[in-house]
């Protein structure tokens, strides 16, 4: 099912600021000015706060109604163009019994975050909106010394244009992961190390798939079973999309993911599946454990041989990422190794 396609973003745009997990700003709140302000420079837009976003974690976690209510003022204020999180966290999942996907559906705009906001994206892929997986103010945004250029590349061409957004580019200039922690302010001078990029690695010699975007953070997905936001029916010829948090999770976390999905029924019905370079403290060299893991669980225990699988890719808890527009038709063409998105994210209105 086609998904309604927000509104452009613009110098001028007025992007709110939003905490649905995690009050990240209220316990490092430098960390959260730096991203405001390197986000609000690079792309001439105005961002606010939403009325809860900078209050302090406990009160936040003692809050999830407060936390949702910000998202459905957001979308219904005609006056902000696009709704982006401050962080993710650990329990957004307390904001679904809050939310009206009616409201959502009637304003659609920009909404971009990830890791634990993967949970609001099942909300809008639901509520029939395209939304973006990609930076938030504080991981991203606020990068040390300065946004990496292939980040802002794509949230540009993604989110600030309307042309088609063409072939996803690999990062060819570096990755990281590496954590110097937020709480000491000097780090944010520091510029982060950057291991040399790999490349992605299609699993699938030859052949063109298409299918509809849809995913997240592989942990919080986890959490969604047996919920009206991930189920079989909605996800039929899609391509999912999954990367790993901080945490870590083992490569068995994979395989037991692939194992719950085909048994609900969700893992026969895809077209392709595409998999984020490890996030946390994985060390490169164990990586292809992780791959392994995916593709011995869907080609060896499951027989499915027919759908690419991609791996070691630019999105989720490494950076620099590229935005993935959830919802959005992409193509993964193994001969030539690319993967395209035909159409623009964004409509020019």
């Amino acid at each position: 099912m086609l998904k309604i396609k927000p509104k452009i973003l613009r110098p001028g745009s007025r992007i709110a600021a939003i905490s649905l997990s995690w009050g990240g700003p209220g316990t490092v709140p430098h960390r959260y000015e730096t991203g405001k302000r390197q986000f609000s420079e690079e792309f001439g837009v105005t961002v606010i706060e939403t009325a809860h976003a900078l209050r302090d974690a406990d009160w936040l976690a003692k809050n999830p109604k407060a936390r949702a209510d910000d998202l459905m003022t957001a979308f219904a204020d005609e006056t902000i163009d696009g709704i982006i999180s401050t962080i993710g966290g650990e329990d957004s999942i307390r904001t679904l019994r809050y939310l009206d996907l009616d409201l959502i559906r009637k304003n659609p705009k920009v909404f971009m975050g990830y890791s634990d906001t993967t949970i609001s994206h099942a909300i809008c892929f639901k509520a029939g909106i395209v939304s973006f997986y990609g930076p938030s103010f504080m991981a991203g945004f606020a990068e040390n010394c300065g946004m990496f250029p292939y980040m802002v590349d794509s949230v540009r061409r993604t989110l600030f244009s309307a042309e088609p957004i063409g072939v996803i580019p690999q990062n060819r200039s570096g990755w990281t992961v590496e954590y110097l922690p937020w709480e000491n302010p000097e780090n944010q001078s520091i510029r982060r190390k950057l291991n040399p990029c790999t490349g992605w690695r299609f699993h699938q010699d030859e052949g063109i798939a298409e299918g509809q975007l849809f995913g997240g953070c592989v942990e919080v997905l986890d959490w969604l079973r047996g919920t009206d936001y991930f189920s079989a029916a909605d996800l039929q010829g899609a391509v999912l999309f999954l990367e790993t948090s901080e945490d870590a999770p083992p490569p068995s976390f994979l395989t037991e993911f692939v194992r719950c999905i085909a048994a609900m029924g969700i893992l026969e019905g895809l077209n392709g599946i595409l998999l984020g370079r490890p996030g946390g403290g994985v060390a490169p060299q164990t990586f292809s454990e992780y791959e392994d893991a995916l593709c011995k669980a869907v080609r060896e225990e499951h027989g499915i041989n027919d759908i690419p699988i991609v791996t070691n890719m630019d999105f989720g808890h490494t950076d620099p990422m590229f935005v993935i527009p959830i919802g959005m038709k992409i193509r993964i063409d193994s001969t030539k190794q690319e993967i395209t998105i035909d159409e623009a994210a964004v409509i020019d209105g």
